[in-house]
């Protein structure tokens, strides 16, 4: 399941066409508190968050999940229509997609991550856009 920190229904309803066309079971949080504690009860094979979304922060939420031994190897990939690719390797993220999505990138990346936590490959990934 890949857990999802997005506000915008229409990103989100792309979000899912994208991810299910790919065969990922999807699940939505509506800010950055719910998305963490959806993280401690779903543990999610990889979190996608916007860096902007409410109550804390995408750029927050990375680090938390990352400094939480317990959560420390979900990948977490990050995007927004802000040029952040720095703040996000910063935060630990192990990518960063600007907006708006294409799917192969988006896909593409969401698979790589899910690969490299299966096979404990620690290659950071930075999709250019």
């Amino acid at each position: 399941m890949i857990l999802i920190g997005e506000r915008d229904q229409t990103v989100r309803a792309l979000q899912r066409y994208f991810l299910e066309r790919a065969g990922f079971t999807v699940a939505f949080a509506d800010d950055g508190l719910a998305l963490l504690e959806s993280v401690a009860s779903t543990r999610p094979e990889a979190v996608v968050t916007e860096i902007l979304i409410p109550k804390l922060d995408g750029l927050t939420l990375c680090r938390r999940l990352h400094e939480d031994p317990s959560t420390r190897e979900i990948p977490v990939i990050l995007f927004s229509i802000l040029s952040a690719a720095g703040r996000a390797a910063d935060a630990g993220a192990y990518a960063f997609l600007r907006k708006p999505l294409v799917e192969s990138v988006f896909v593409g990346a969401i698979q790589g991550a899910i690969a490299a936590r299966h096979t404990n490959i620690k290659e950071q990934q930075w999709a250019p856009r």
